[in-house]
């Protein structure tokens, strides 16, 4: 399999979306965005916060996720299967403990991503999505098995589905995001990319996208909790009421 095409969507042509209602794609950086994993390996999690987080338990906490997700990449992947048929009770309880204990540690970094990614493709608990004006993508420099597997244990495959999900191991960011544009291409299609890094800043820059940058610092202006769709929404319209002005 491509590493650097869309998941299960090896030689999927191009998709024209046509539509006189505007759509909004949203393309997420995934590792130190949505979820945290090499900053709490490291420490830097811990050491953004002058002292007030334990810097050994962010590293445990690292190092439980690193050892999870390689088991599911080893033993048995399927990202179609709700994970729950694919682990046994034991592991299941595993996940679910480390899952919260990490939202805790984090004050609801991944809760709070996933609820704002349900809120761009309009999923609410009261409103659940079915024909959504939205769609998440989501591009990490990761290779392909083990994203699909961060995807699924942490909770973010129900708010991406696993088509939308490109790795840039190989080809960049930049390349990843000219196939998303060619892909939903149409004249109401906006899009917007939201990230940590400069790779997904430049690539946003060259394709005249709006671009987010997340930070984990407790002072960062926008991390989660914190980071909303009020926000999201602002910035885009700046730039494309721009261009607008602009053509």
């Amino acid at each position: 399999m491509d590493e650097a095409v869309p998941a299960l969507a090896t030689g999927q042509a191009s998709t024209d979306v046509v539509t006189d209602k505007p759509i909004n794609v949203y393309i997420w950086d995934m590792d130190e965005t949505l979820i945290l994993l090499k900053s709490l390996l490291d420490g830097s999690y811990a050491g953004s916060f002058d002292g007030l987080k334990d810097r050994d338990k962010s590293t445990e906490i690292g190092k439980r996720w690193e050892n999870l997700i390689l088991e599911l990449c080893d033993e048995h992947f399927f990202y179609e299967e709700g994970l729950e048929k694919i682990l046994d009770q034991h592991m299941v309880k595993v996940w679910d403990d480390l899952y919260s204990l990490t939202d805790k540690y984090t004050d609801g970094w991944l809760s709070s991503a996933h609820k704002l990614l349900g809120e761009a493709i309009g999923k609410s608990a009261a409103a659940p999505s079915a024909n959504s004006s939205s769609i998440n993508c989501i591009v990490t420099s990761g290779s392909l098995i083990p994203s699909l597997a961060k995807c699924l244990l942490y909770r973010l495959d129900d708010v991406v589905s696993s088509e939308n999900v490109y790795s840039s191991w190989e080809a960049g960011k930049l390349q990843c995001f000219k196939w998303i544009k060619e892909r939903f291409d149409g004249p109401n299609i906006r899009f917007c990319a939201i990230g940590d890094g400069p790779e997904e800043c430049s690539a946003a820059q060259v394709m005249k996208w709006p671009f987010i940058k997340v930070e984990f610092h407790p002072e960062g202006p926008h991390r989660f909790p914190g980071l909303d769709m009020a926000t999201i929404q602002n910035y885009m319209d700046v730039i494309y009421e721009s261009s607008s002005k602009d053509g």
